[in-house]
């Protein structure tokens, strides 16, 4: 259950021009309406001045809506219209009518060209409305883009009211994963920056906790018998439940959380346990749990469970596909090549209803060679979820904030492709078009760290709507050859 993502309750206000039909508004509302079946809200007060605006704003918010679609069902009314974007706390989405309902001459709207008002008002005013590419429709095309404005909403009305909290400082030798919170601020996260030992404190005094047993049988369920260490569950299920209530007692005004956490090199030996396979069932429950306290992996985490209504997971962009595995399993069944590929790993974060069948809690391979004797069995490296991940869809993507401040991001389309990787960790071949040329011009040219956010489906389309609306003005992605990046030479 996806208990951490908001639930959008939609909303539609008709505007209408006081020269032209308010009638003609009206009516193209309630064929929008119908269109979406129940699933809109729909505003009984047409605006047509301010005053509208103020009442429709507070229909609406009387009705519990917390994403609203302002429909131009003519030319509207520039000043109020844009103003809903103001008044009205939660994005809003502007649409305009097509012609075809009516006669050219009474029946004639002229949306088309408010349209192009409505969006000048509304940088007049710095607001933000989301614009579809083509924001012209009629009630069946409305309708559709109503239903992609739907998950677009979620992520950002969960970005405006998460709070990441974070226990680091980060391990050194991982400056990848710091970057300026500066950004987070100006997209309205609230973030709680903790001390490793405040988490440490926390779990002891979970010891005993009357809930242990009940996560400990619901960890076994989950993971079948012969997949994980029975004597690990108790310290694991009582990690979990710290997480879980320093979450609750921590949120405050928030509604939404995510959690950046440090894993390593202390953890496990202070802890008894690698947190993997809990941070995997956190993520699976829409509370993202990135390693290695990465704040911005944490928040693409959310934001990519916002979107699908999914689990997501955080993964390296970690090493290339060997030349002879790709000749055996790859060249001539997949449309890829070589560069196309590379291997997606982390230590065991990934949610288990992601990964392949024979997935089991194991030990952390480079963990155990670091702190644990020579030759011994693991024992508090222990932990990690780990098997290949399982084929199908994947977007990979990330919202960073670089040195300077400024908000980044990249978005790829691709696949985990039904290939054995015979390795270690949560791990799997992915292949994404185009992925060498990328690799260069986007992640190393633009600095991006080595960890990314993975959705296991695509939703790039909403993804690029979700950033642009959150103010990302760099967003890159995997181009095809036949567009060069801006610093790709033409004459390699």
């Amino acid at each position: 259950m996806m208990s951490n993502i908001p639930e959008v309750k939609l909303g539609i206000v008709a505007v209408s021009r006081d020269c032209f039909p308010i009638g003609l508004s009206i009516a193209r509302r309630e064929a929008i309406v119908k269109v979406c079946k129940g699933g809109l809200y729909e505003c009984p007060v047409t605006v047509e001045n301010e005053l509208d605006m103020l009442k429709a704003v507070e229909d609406v918010k009387a009705a519990g809506c917390n994403a609203l679609v302002v429909f131009l069902g003519n030319f509207g009314p520039e000043t109020p219209e844009t103003l809903i974007a103001k008044n009205f706390d939660g994005p809003c989405m502007f649409v305009a009518a097509a012609e075809g309902d009516g006669d050219l001459i009474n029946g004639r709207g002229d949306a088309y060209c408010g349209m192009l008002n409505c969006s000048y008002n509304l940088g007049m005013r710095h607001l933000k409305g989301y614009i579809p590419e083509y924001p012209v429709g009629t009630a069946k095309d409305l309708g559709q883009m109503i239903k992609e404005f739907i998950p677009i909403a979620r992520a950002v009305i969960g970005v405006q009211n998460l709070k990441i909290i974070t226990f680091g400082p980060r391990p050194q030798d991982f400056f990848a994963c710091n970057a300026p919170i500066k950004g987070l601020y100006e997209m309205g996260i609230e973030i709680e920056e903790n001390s490793e030992l405040d988490l440490l404190v926390s779990y002891r005094a979970h010891a005993n906790d009357a809930r242990i047993p009940a996560v400990c049988e619901d960890m076994a369920k989950e993971m079948g018998e012969g997949k994980y260490f029975p004597d690990l569950l108790a310290r694991m299920a009582q990690f979990e439940l710290t997480l879980l209530d320093w979450a609750e007692a921590h949120k405050g005004a928030r509604k939404y959380v995510a959690f950046a956490d440090k894993c390593w090199p202390a953890f496990p030996e202070q802890f008894g346990f690698e947190p993997c396979f809990v941070n995997s069932r956190l993520a699976a429950r829409g509370i993202p749990v990135s390693c290695e306290v990465d704040i911005y992996g944490a928040l693409s985490e959310y934001i990519g469970a916002c979107v699908t209504m999914d689990a997501v997971t955080i993964l390296d962009i970690n090493n290339s596909v060997p030349a002879q595995m790709w000749e055996d399993q790859i060249k001539g069944k997949y449309d890829y090549s070589l560069t196309d590929t590379f291997m997606g790993f982390h230590c065991g974060n990934t949610p288990s209803c992601k990964m392949c069948a024979d997935r089991a809690v194991k030990y952390q391979l480079i963990q155990h060679r670091l702190l644990e004797p020579a030759g011994s069995e693991p024992d508090f490296t222990r932990g990690t979820l780990e098997g290949d991940i399982a084929p199908g869809a994947i977007t990979f993507f990330r919202l960073q904030c670089d040195s300077e401040g400024k908000l980044r991001s990249y978005i790829a389309e691709g696949e985990v492709l039904p290939v054995a990787t015979t390795s270690f960790g949560g791990i799997g071949v992915f292949a994404i078009p185009e992925m060498g040329r990328f690799y260069h011009h986007v992640l190393i040219e633009k600095r991006f760290p080595h960890h990314g956010a993975v959705a296991f489906s695509h939703c790039g389309k909403a993804l690029f709507e979700v950033f642009k609306f959150l103010g990302v003005g760099d967003i890159g992605y995997n181009q095809p050859k036949a567009l060069p990046y801006p610093t790709e030479n033409p004459f390699a």
